[in-house]
């Protein structure tokens, strides 16, 4: 092991936990509508919670402003790790998170491994698309 493998949490430079295994990114969209109560029913404070108490050493969770995909609050997207890029995976984006059953899911298979190596739930297909390439880009920069 090395030195940054002795288990004092995740190195941010590398985005890597203790353990060395990279780390996939959960980006939640907190903007003009998402994570507001322009989506009634769901208690956003307590989704951001539970996705990084469930991820915690698992994944990065970062709240953002608005992606830009305000039609599907909320929005929700998963960058593979270094390994899950390497094997295929590129980031995913889900709407309509609005429910702590579609966390749970993303949850589970973002612990899994997520993009590129694992396959994600069949449920979650129903929350993916794909926004525009300058929404795309704007996540990356």
């Amino acid at each position: 092991m090395g030195r940054r493998d002795k288990g004092k949490g995740a190195d941010k430079r590398t985005g890597t936990a203790g353990s060395g295994a990279p780390r996939c990114t959960v980006t939640v969209c907190r903007g003009c509508c998402c994570g507001t109560p322009k989506v009634p029913g769901l208690d956003h404070a307590a989704q951001l919670t539970d996705l990084r108490t469930s991820l915690a050493g698992v994944a990065q969770v970062r709240p953002v402003g608005c992606l830009d995909a305000c039609d599907r609050a909320n929005v929700i997207v998963i960058q593979p790790s270094g390994e899950g890029r390497r094997a295929g995976g590129r980031p995913v984006w889900l709407g309509f998170v609005n429910d702590p059953d579609a966390a749970r899911d993303i949850t589970a298979w973002v612990a899994a491994g997520g993009p590129g190596l694992v396959d994600p739930p069949d449920i979650l297909e129903l929350y993916a698309f794909s926004p525009s390439r300058r929404i795309r880009e704007s996540l990356d920069g």
